[in-house]
């Protein structure tokens, strides 16, 4: 499988076999990178949800640690139907331990009414 890899700027052109040998990565971070990829994606998620203010309908929040690639639609589906109150400050936590991956979502701008 081939992968550049997004760890840094040099963006690496990674190779990587069924035995997990990892080729074309300048540092450490190329390798784990793959190897990470084939094992256990992950990513940080950016989305919004409603939000009840006179000035703003959606209030953007993100994931506050990468969550497993294959359960970022899940958690999408989860908030569908939320709707946060303001007064909101960037770093509230929105929703804890979201789908028991460990990461919450917490508010990426603040909100005063």
């Amino acid at each position: 499988m081939e992968m550049i890899c997004i760890n840094c700027p040099l963006g690496c052109h990674l190779k990587i076999d069924e035995n997990m040998n990892v080729t074309g990565n300048n540092c450490p971070r190329g390798k784990q990178y793959a190897i990470d990829e084939m094992t256990h994606p992950l990513r940080t998620l950016t989305t919004t949800v409603a939000i009840e203010s006179v000035t703003h309908e959606r209030l953007s929040i993100i994931t506050d640690k990468p969550v497993p690639k294959n359960m970022m639609m899940d958690i999408v589906r989860s908030i569908k139907d939320l709707k946060v109150k303001p007064p909101v400050k960037m770093g509230d936590v929105i929703v804890e331990n979201v789908l028991n991956t460990g990461s919450n979502l917490i508010a990426s701008r603040s909100i005063e009414r």
